[in-house]
């Protein structure tokens, strides 16, 4: 044979590798290979057994999404497996890696599976909206039982070896090398005269309906409006049928999902958040600084938040502040989170001692002296910021990266005060910063290239999606933020209420609505930054004049119990409160502004649109590298929810001729204050394109 699948023998037992680099997907030419790899041993009377193994780093990682959508070339998957599942010669697979989606289903069409210890099986293909399609959703269930298979699929997470042998997805772990092992297994089934165990014949374990019914509660709970979920659900009762029928229905239901939108959508997202570590332009001979050791500057919730990552990292840090109080309060609360992740299981109490035992407090900037990297994390506030890298410019050594995580300050002006505004960068972390995967990297006019591949390697280092963003006020994500909330607020001076604005955008898919969130946040934290930027800000006297005057009542939301809810003591659930129903009406009255009602697809086209107009501008400037780089920060920083693949995505789906006919719409209604297009919106629009058709 040749290809990426060879086939060789040890005594009566054929072996077939795989070798299709880096991760071993099932494209065309490995399918065809096993298909005749199987045909192959069949013909040899000699041979009783099969093994299958992969070469590299890992087994089948997952079928070649990349031919998702597309006519599939013979043989399918589905068609590999009935081979493998048909052959009269006792078949073993075995497992190294991740066996993922289409790579755990072909070893599912085996009849034994053995792996060693390090390995993990899963079908993640809910995370794509997709289902297990090639045989999971029949073959799973009958295995391992309804409800646990119920939890693999529709969680979409890998468990491990030893976690697959206690519920019987395994049926060996190996120790040492493991086609010494898997041959061994093998030699000792076919001793044993051990039975072609096809799992596509095995009765159903028995199981309650209820077991079904509480699974799609939880998922309509958990997952709202989310399609996958439910279609795993539907395809894993139908293994209740006779094999071949509920195949046919796994395939209906694969079908309805492949062809969604939210398939699109999350399948896009997937590929985006690997693909925003690229950088147009940047050369492959850069390399990046080595970063052994981090100095925070700032031990309040952000600056914890960022250290929390690099310990959990791993890496040591210095943790510095001005005053002794504020730096015990910063360390206490740091080990009280790791202590209540402990508590809850997920962390041991040992880790907590390790991950602690790498932090250093200090009250003095000499500390920084020999750290790789400096995050300072102070008031954001440019005159404060320009004193600390001042000071940090004096002390840092030749070669350490300086960052700021501001995020709406000029990263060229703080660079600017320093003697080396190459080795400047912004690093703006999303609160809380221990959990928000977002990290929007800076890229300043002077951030020399080594600099800028150091930060994207420093958010894959500490599990972050580092999207790159250029200059501007409040650069991609609150530069759009700022729209999408001026609209929000300008529609309850309109007559909406918060309530109805928070719901219509939580029912659209997000995770909180903007007053809901701008409690969560702190409305003193937005005031500040806009009373800091008034000169670059509209003068219109309704741009956020509610948000702006619960800051002066000293309503900041809930660390005070007040802002645009109220909350009771202790809760952080949101409550209308008529107080602020009151300022509002009496804003509206001394501005003059109309009062009427709103749908809620109103509420999400008006806020929605402005945010893409702005975005569009934020990609004809150059700030952003992508439209799915936008996205992504949205998905991953704004709670933007992800089966609708961002707002840019979101825009495509919709059509940017619709967009730009309401925003059209909008501009008659309300002047061209805020609502000019945006001329790469009116040029594609105007072309019949997509953002997805945009290129530099």
């Amino acid at each position: 044979m040749s290809g990426p699948v060879s086939f060789s023998r040890h005594n009566q037992i054929a072996i077939l590798k795989t070798d299709n680099p880096p991760v071993n997907a099932l494209g065309h030419a490995v399918r065809e290979g096993l298909f005749n790899g199987i045909r192959q041993a069949e013909a040899d009377s000699s041979i009783q057994a099969i093994i299958i193994i992969c070469a590299g780093r890992t087994f089948f990682a997952g079928a070649d999404i990349r031919e998702f959508g597309k006519p599939q070339a013979t043989p399918a998957l589905r068609e590999v497996h009935d081979a493998m599942t048909a052959t009269p010669k006792l078949l073993v697979a075995a497992i190294h890696g991740t066996a993922l989606g289409g790579g755990f289903e072909t070893a599912l069409a085996c009849h034994y599976r053995v792996a060693v210890a390090s390995a993990k099986v899963g079908v993640p293909e809910v995370n794509l909206g997709l289902l297990p399609g090639a045989g999971g959703t029949q073959r799973l269930p009958r295995l391992v039982g309804v409800e646990k298979a119920l939890d693999m699929i529709t969680s979409g997470r890998p468990i491990s070896a030893k976690d697959a042998l206690a519920i019987g997805a395994i049926d060996e772990i190996v120790d040492g090398d493991l086609e010494a092992g898997a041959i061994a297994y093998t030699e000792r089934l076919l001793a044993e005269a051990a039975p072609l165990r096809r799992i596509s014949e095995m009765d159903l374990p028995q199981t309650s309906d209820d077991v079904f019914a509480k699974a799609r509660e939880k998922f309509a709970r958990e997952r709202r409006g989310v399609m996958a979920p439910q279609h795993c659900i539907s395809a894993v009762e139908a293994a209740r049928l006779p094999f071949a029928d509920g195949m046919v229905r796994e395939r209906e239901l694969f079908n309805e999902l492949l062809t969604s939108q939210q398939s699109k959508a999350l399948r896009t997202a997937f590929f985006a958040e690997r693909e925003v570590a690229q950088i147009p332009g940047l050369s492959k001979d850069i390399k990046p600084r080595p970063i052994a050791s981090v100095g925070i500057i700032g031990a309040g919730t952000m600056g914890g938040g960022i250290a929390m990552n690099f310990l959990n990292a791993g890496v040591p840090v210095k943790l510095v502040e001005v005053t002794e109080a504020a730096l015990d309060r910063g360390v206490a609360i740091i080990r009280k989170n790791y202590e209540a992740t402990a508590a809850k299981g997920r962390l041991k109490a040992d880790d907590v001692e390790k991950r602690m035992g790498l932090l250093s407090p200090s009250l003095s900037y000499d500390a920084l002296a020999d750290v790789d990297l400096i995050i300072e994390a102070v008031f954001e506030n440019l005159d404060v910021k320009k004193e600390v890298f001042r000071k940090i410019d004096g002390i840092a050594k030749q070669g350490a990266v300086l960052a700021t995580n501001t995020s709406t300050l000029d990263v060229d002006d703080i660079a600017a005060v320093t003697s080396r505004p190459g080795d400047v960068v912004g690093l703006h972390f999303f609160s809380p910063a221990n959990v928000m995967r977002l990290l929007e990297i800076v890229r300043g006019a002077k951030t020399t290239d080594d600099v800028l591949l150091t930060a994207l390697n420093v958010a894959k280092t500490i599990g972050k999606v580092g999207v790159v963003s250029g200059v501007c006020y409040g650069f991609i994500g609150n530069r759009m933020l700022e729209a999408y909330g001026r609209e929000a607020e300008l529609m309850i001076l309109e007559g909406a209420t918060p309530q109805q604005v928070d719901r219509a955008l939580y029912d659209f898919g997000f995770a909180m609505g903007p007053f809901a969130m701008y409690d969560l946040a702190g409305l003193d934290v937005a005031y500040a930054v806009r009373e800091s930027h008034r000169d670059k800000l509209p003068s219109d006297p309704t741009y956020y004049a509610t948000g702006d005057r619960l800051a002066v009542m000293q309503r900041f939301g809930q660390k005070t119990g007040a802002g645009f809810y109220k909350y009771s003591a202790g809760s952080r659930v949101p409550e209308p409160d008529d107080a602020v129903q009151a300022v509002i009406t009496d804003k509206a009255k001394d501005l003059g502004v109309t009062q009427r009602t709103f749908s809620d697809q109103d509420i999400v086209d008006r806020c929605l649109y402005a945010a893409i107009n702005e975005g569009a501008r934020i990609l004809d400037e150059g700030i952003a590298f992508r439209p799915n780089d936008i996205d992504q920060i949205w998905i991953h920083g704004y709670g933007f929810p992800v089966h609708k693949g961002g707002p840019m995505f979101y825009a495509d789906s919709v059509g940017l001729n619709h967009v730009a006919a309401k925003i059209a719409d909008y501009r008659k209604l309300y002047g061209d204050d805020y609502w000019k297009t945006s001329p790469l919106l009116d040029r594609l629009a105007g072309a019949g394109k997509s953002f997805a058709d945009w290129k530099d």
